[in-house]
């Protein structure tokens, strides 16, 4: 289950990784050294996409258990929507529906 998820420990690695890839690069711009540490930004932005391409699929992964949940309460939704409501109605006892004892 945890390969599946992506918990705040790990969320808060991703952030650390980009503000380390944006310091990075805001110390090559200062420099003027951009371009020339171009296979250096390449790896570090390979890490950074790897990292965000796994945020972005663990982050909105339901558990079978949210799934469920999730079916359950649009499917309510969408019953509601179309009139297919329960319709209570008054019960009052007459004698032919009285049981016999």
């Amino acid at each position: 289950m945890s390969e599946q998820t992506y918990d705040d420990g790990r969320a808060r690695n991703l952030e650390e990784i980009l503000r380390a890839l944006a310091e990075r690069i805001r110390e090559l711009d200062e420099q003027g050294r951009l371009l020339a540490n171009a296979s250096e930004l390449t790896k570090l932005l390979g890490e950074a996409r790897s990292e965000l391409f796994h945020y972005e699929v663990r982050a909105t992964y339901d558990t079978p258990e949210v799934a469920d949940n999730r079916r359950i309460v649009n499917d309510a939704i969408q019953q509601a929507e179309q009139g297919n409501t329960w319709q209570s109605t008054e019960w009052t006892e007459d004698g032919d529906d009285a049981p016999e004892w």
